[in-house]
């Protein structure tokens, strides 16, 4: 038996649009696989009644195949459902890593980044890395055709999750075919202030290069109330704010000693456009962690 801790992921950051990504310190989900004739899948924990148990349906079962290796399977969600925070990736990084420890596969980590990948297509129709990537293997990701970049950061940050559900694919309905040569200006030279922010560990830089002219407010446009959580967070002491992934969740870069003040103030936007939500005050993590074996 092998239990891995597999931690939520915010992909994008604004400027990073199918690229960036970050490992979160929390929420996770954790993954126990055991050696078995059949797979099988079972799924507790938050939003599990949403979650198919089918290894054909389930993102794990791509995982399986990929590494071939059967097994008993449970998922303890920690990691809401279409909540922007890379729920069906952190299921399969941490099948991922479980499965390649329990059947000593020898992967590396960045080797199973793209198996892990296969798995998220099960969800959302597109084989994309930008979340399984820094679940695997933590920090700050940088994902390309041509493989996957990481860097340790240390950022404070807050993820706010409203009470309502944006799905993967109806995120990507919105998102514009073009963009004009002033937004891809823009939107490169954030990205660039956002990636220099990590590998400095300044939470200045990092919320100066989440601001995307793109993507961004089209996504928002799903989300009720978020242009109210934005301004308040910023106005508690954020140094940036976006949508997380696909959202609805959405994040906010800050100082350590204005965290807590950036939670309550997301938090209290949200209550007043009528919308229960739930703040995590967390920060850039580690990625999947073998917990048991």
């Amino acid at each position: 038996m092998v239990t891995v801790r597999a931690p939520a992921t915010s992909a994008n950051l604004g400027s990073g649009f199918d690229v960036f990504g970050a490992a979160l310190s929390r929420p996770a989900d954790v993954v126990t696989v055991e050696k078995a004739a059949e797979t099988t899948i079972e799924v507790t924990g938050v939003g599990a009644q949403y979650i198919p148990e089918d290894p054909e349906k389930n993102t794990v079962g791509a995982v399986v195949e990929a590494l071939d290796a059967p097994a008993r399977i449970h998922i303890d969600k920690g990691v809401r459902p279409a909540s922007g925070l890379g729920s069906s990736a952190a299921s399969a990084a941490g099948a991922a890593v479980a499965l390649n420890r329990l059947y000593d596969r020898g992967r590396s980590r960045e080797e199973l980044v793209p198996i892990a990948a296969e798995g998220e297509a099960v969800v959302s129709g597109v084989a994309h890395a930008d979340n399984v990537a820094p679940s695997i293997l933590g920090g700050f990701t940088v994902t390309t055709a041509e493989g996957t970049r990481s860097v340790d950061a240390a950022i404070p940050l807050v993820v706010c999750l409203p009470d309502v559900a944006v799905s993967t694919r109806d995120a990507r309905r919105v998102v514009p075919e073009t963009a004009s040569m002033e937004e891809l200006v823009e939107t490169v030279g954030n990205a660039a202030t956002l990636a220099i922010g990590m590998c400095r560990s300044d939470p200045d830089l990092v919320g100066l290069g989440m601001s995307d002219p793109v993507v961004t407010p089209e996504r928002a446009r799903l989300i009720t109330g978020y242009d109210d959580v934005r301004e308040r967070a910023f106005d508690a002491g954020a140094t940036g704010v976006t949508v997380s992934g696909a959202g609805p969740a959405v994040i906010a870069a800050c100082r350590e000693r204005d965290r807590r003040d950036v939670a309550a103030g997301m938090l209290d936007a949200f209550a007043d456009a009528g919308i229960e939500a739930r703040a995590y005050q967390t920060r850039i993590g580690r990625g999947s962690t073998v917990l048991e074996e």
